[in-house]
């Protein structure tokens, strides 16, 4: 299961005297003892998500999917970002209270990604479509309850009216999460971001990086890499998220789940679904895996 690792704005300051629980990882033991910071002010902590939830009802939460735990070089960047933040001191720098292990909801927080982009390409709020332009899994906010909340919309494009395409004259948005039709033609358009959200959807499957660099060069983009492997119930098996429970899925729900995924990146934008379509077929995805799994319908609520 990938880490998720949980940031938060805090709204007040943390008592100076808190200092069991410090975070130290193992690579930096031995500096830090021979040079220790000189202002150390607050650390950060490792807590259940029970404490989490007790901990962060005044903070907005932040979750990124990481590789797994064998990757060693996910895990060393995770390290070095919880070290690094805990020990920044600044009010205009995010501050990490501390992080927790937690892969479960992955369907909730595909469906409400998925709702978060409807909204915006439907035009209901500001009378024209917006494009994201920058969806990736590290700009999807989570919620103690797991509600996702998409951010960061520096990049985001309202769409001139009566226009369904936007000329533009740089590229822009993520490596890994880039259309391909937009990348040729420099031409944006909603289905874009749909682009973008298939590879989220591969993330939530696969457990892996959309870009990973050290990987084999046929095995760096995460799209190429499964992209054969999606409608393929065989190869598909090999791609699943080893860390990811059995008992919390169904192979007909994956199938499903990865069909959807397949569609959503294709090359060709006019052949992707829209993000309503997105919508109502992870809600199918979500009723068909609790069905199988035996789960009370009362569940789907509250979804």
């Amino acid at each position: 299961m990938p880490f998720g690792l949980v940031s938060a704005w805090n709204k007040r300051r943390r008592s100076k005297s808190q200092d069991q629980g410090i975070y130290k990882p193992a690579e930096f033991w031995q500096i830090e003892e021979q040079n220790p910071p000189a202002k150390r002010r607050q650390g950060s902590s490792v807590f259940t998500l029970k404490e989490m939830e007790a901990a962060t009802k005044s903070f907005t939460i932040k979750k990124m999917e990481l590789p797994p735990l064998k990757a060693a070089e996910g895990e060393r960047e995770f390290r070095v970002e919880v070290d690094i933040l805990s020990r920044m001191d600044h009010p205009n720098l995010v501050s990490l209270i501390g992080y927790c292990a937690d892969g479960k909801q992955r369907l909730k927080v595909a469906l409400g990604s998925a709702r978060g982009l409807a909204y915006l390409h439907s035009s209901s709020a500001v009378g024209i479509p917006i494009i994201h332009r920058d969806l990736k899994s590290t700009n999807i906010l989570l919620s103690t309850n797991f509600d996702a909340k998409i951010s960061d919309f520096g990049l985001a494009k309202l769409m001139p009216e009566g226009q369904e395409t936007y000329a533009t004259a740089n590229v822009l948005g993520t490596f890994g999460y880039f259309d391909p039709e937009y990348t040729s033609t420099g031409r944006l358009t909603i289905q874009s971001d749909v682009y973008a959200f298939g590879v989220v959807l591969l993330e939530l499957l696969t457990g892996r990086r959309a870009v990973n660099l050290n990987q084999g060069p046929t095995d760096q983009n995460l799209v190429l890499q499964a992209r054969n492997m999606l409608n393929d119930r065989k190869k598909l098996r090999k791609i699943i998220d080893p860390e990811l429970p059995r008992s919390s899925y169904t192979m007909e729900s994956i199938a499903m789940f990865a069909n959807l995924a397949s569609r959503c990146v294709r090359i060709d934008s006019t052949q992707r679904p829209t993000m309503s379509e997105c919508v109502k077929e992870l809600q199918l995805i979500f009723h068909t895996n609790s069905k199988g799994l035996g789960m009370a319908l009362h569940t789907l609520r509250m979804i």
